[in-house]
Order: C-alpha cells, then sequence, then structure tokens
C-alpha cells in the first residue's frame, strides 16, 4: 500500500515531464478488482472488531456485503469528482500513507492512538474543503 500510493504521488508530481515511462490506462475490470482488494484489506480491522462484538456470524457476513455493495455503489461517482478535483487525489493517497504508517507502526508494536490519525485526516479533509470553496469562488470571478 505504501509502495503503491508513493508510486501515485510520484506520478502526479511529474505529470507532464517527460520520462520515458508509458502509463498504463485503467481498465473498469481492474478499477474494480483494486477497489475489492482495498476494501479487503482496510475492512479487516473492521471485521476483527465485529468478531469480537457480534455473536452471529451471518450479521457479520451481511455487514462486509453491504459494505462492499455500497462502495460499489459509490464508487462511480467518487471516482468522478476525484478526477475533476486532483488535489482529493494526492488527499487520498496521502491518507493511504498514513495508514500505511499506522498499519507498520502497529505490526512493530508502536501502537499510534487512532484518535490522533482520524484528527489529521479529519483536518486535512477540512483544509481542503476551504480550499475547494476558495477555487469555485476564483472560478465563478473570473468567469463573470
Amino acid at each position: 500500500m505504501i509502495a503503491k500510493s508513493t508510486r501515485e504521488i510520484h506520478l502526479r508530481l511529474e505529470e507532464g515531464e517527460e520520462h520515458g515511462v508509458a502509463r498504463a490506462r485503467a481498465t473498469f475490470g481492474g478499477v474494480l478488482v483494486q477497489i475489492l482488494l482495498l476494501d479487503i484489506v482496510f475492512s479487516l480491522d473492521s471485521v476483527i472488531t465485529a468478531v469480537g462484538m457480534v455473536d452471529h456470524i451471518a450479521v457479520m457476513i451481511a455487514a462486509v456485503m453491504l459494505a462492499v455493495a455500497v462502495m460499489m455503489f459509490f464508487a462511480g461517482m467518487i471516482s468522478r469528482f476525484v478526477e475533476r478535483h486532483p488535489t482529493i487525489k494526492m488527499l487520498a493517497l496521502s491518507f493511504l500513507l498514513l495508514i500505511g504508517v499506522n498499519l507498520i507502526g502497529d505490526g512493530l508494536g508502536f501502537h499510534i492512538p487512532k484518535g490522533y490519525t482520524y484528527f489529521a485526516m479529519g483536518f486535512s479533509v477540512f483544509v481542503e474543503i476551504l480550499n475547494l470553496k476558495v477555487r469555485k469562488r476564483k472560478l465563478a470571478a473570473a468567469t463573470a
């Protein structure tokens, strides 16, 4: 996850410069597979927590299936939004780096309180919302 997000950030930063690297086009199936794999990876923590909280396996299975269905339903809309706002893509890639570092830290026995991570992510999203509003106003003023 860390390597993939780092490569994507590098590509975003170097976009427009010629490095002789041919960029592959994403296929619909490939994107769906990546979404499913990421959903599985990110939901493992939730599934492990759910095992401790729920006595019925059917409830856990239904919850995971519902989460995948909701992600699949909203994936197109979110993808279009992210493509229109490249800074959102960079923010999401940065979140992947942050989560990867947290997972590695936990694996090595160094616990980072989730509240710190959630606060950092929430604050970053808040700042990005402000940036989107500023850009929208500037664009409206420029076209008026």
